[in-house]
């Protein structure tokens, strides 16, 4: 058996960022931008009000100075006049300052009788503009590689470009393994169980920016699990589930070669998770992660999304570890890491993290109220109520 942290450098290795393709801004969204986007426009464009009021000069910009006001400027309808001492323009939020204004005076400091405003109170240390370039100016660069998130959108549509060079999104192909398994809203014979791994698995991808293909039940069978893998191509990586063990059906471990499966490794010292494996069949990288749902969903959030952002082009695709505070004694660990399922709780400066009770691979109620991986390295002794641990979000 390997370390988990060799096993993840090794899985790794096996993927490569994909190809750069341009898709328009609205379907950026999650994607991981390839090269740097440049602003082709200053952010405002003018010099535009913060708020409704009036625009004035600098030599009226004191209490009691009384203005003729000469016009008015909206968001969108900027005033084609030069702003003189003695004179005031009417203006709105967002809308262009005029040339020769240095200020704004919010409408609740003045007091208007026709074309006559009078300035009851001015802030000296506020113009309440906001300058041209203020946020951003022509050239300013969004750099890559990144997630794009949604506030990233909005400073690329800003910037006033309408699409983006992204690294195309990884297909991946599920392939579930096992007699005992039949497809959720069939009947299952008394010995059978629904398959469940590989639609969290699925979610799982596709929330990391990748496109799932859950293929067809492989039987234990030789010629109809070839068969299901034969579907898998196009894939840009292939996840299968099960079959990974030591037992006489676990094919993917016993007949590898025969399916023209090239691995990596096979086991690695971790709970839960020990029997993942890891190749590639053919060119195409493929992850082998044990059956029971705890093992399954563990190693694709420790090996499969990691692969997932390096195929995306993102430059630190490991997990990263956090701190919490422990809320219950634990025992000792054993000779494997342990990835101990945790509910995070947030009080204060340092969360509360709660591990399970019973961290059997099967529960998969206990998988639904986890939402953290409580890391215990090999040898790790016992610990105490209130101790500071690591943790991973899950």
């Amino acid at each position: 058996m390997i370390p988990h942290e060799e096993a993840q450098a090794r899985v790794l290795a096996l993927v490569f960022p994909l190809a750069v393709e341009t898709v328009p801004l609205r379907e950026a969204a999650g994607r991981v931008l390839a090269e740097p986007v440049l602003a082709e426009r200053d952010q405002p464009p003018f010099d535009a009000s913060v708020m409704d009021g009036y625009a004035i000069t600098a030599a009226d910009h004191h209490a009691g100075a009384k203005l003729r006001v000469i016009g008015e400027a909206g968001a969108g309808h900027a005033h084609a006049g030069r702003l003189s001492p003695g004179e005031a323009l009417r203006i709105f939020t967002g809308a262009p300052v005029p040339q020769g204004a240095d200020a704004v005076v919010p409408q609740e400091d003045t007091s208007r009788n026709g074309t006559l405003v009078t300035l009851a109170h001015v802030d000296p240390a506020s113009s309440y503009i906001r300058p041209r370039g203020g946020d951003f100016a022509v050239g300013t660069t969004l750099a890559a590689p990144r997630r794009l998130s949604p506030a990233d959108l909005a400073l690329i549509a800003a910037m006033n470009r309408p699409a983006v060079r992204v690294h195309r999104r990884p297909v991946v192909a599920i392939v579930a393994t096992g007699d005992e398994l039949v497809m959720p809203g069939e009947t299952p014979r008394p010995d059978q169980i629904v398959s469940a791994n590989s639609f969290a698995l699925a979610a799982m991808i596709e929330a990391e920016g990748g496109i799932a293909r859950i293929l067809p039940l492989a039987r234990d069978e030789f010629d109809a699990l070839r068969t299901v893998l034969d579907l898998t191509a196009g894939a840009d990586l292939i996840v299968t589930i099960g079959g990974a063990s030591v037992g006489d059906h676990d094919l993917m471990s016993q007949r590898g070669e025969d399916l023209g499966l090239d691995l990596e490794f096979h086991r690695i010292a971790l709970r839960p998770g020990k029997p993942l494996m890891a190749g590639r069949r053919g060119s195409v990288p493929l992850l082998g992660l044990p059956g029971n749902p705890a093992s399954a969903m563990v190693c694709a959030a420790l090996f499969l999304l990691p692969m997932l952002r390096a195929m995306q082009g993102h430059p630190d695709p490991l997990p990263r570890p956090r701190t919490a505070r422990l809320a219950r004694d634990i025992a000792g660990n054993g000779n494997r890491a342990h990835f101990m399922r945790a509910r995070l709780e947030e009080t204060g400066a340092l969360p509360l993290l709660h591990p399970a009770e019973s961290q059997d691979s099967s529960l998969i109620v206990v998988l639904s109220d986890s939402n953290a991986l409580l890391f215990r390295p090999i040898g790790d002794p016992a610990r105490k109520a209130g101790e500071t641990v690591t943790w991973f979000p899950f």
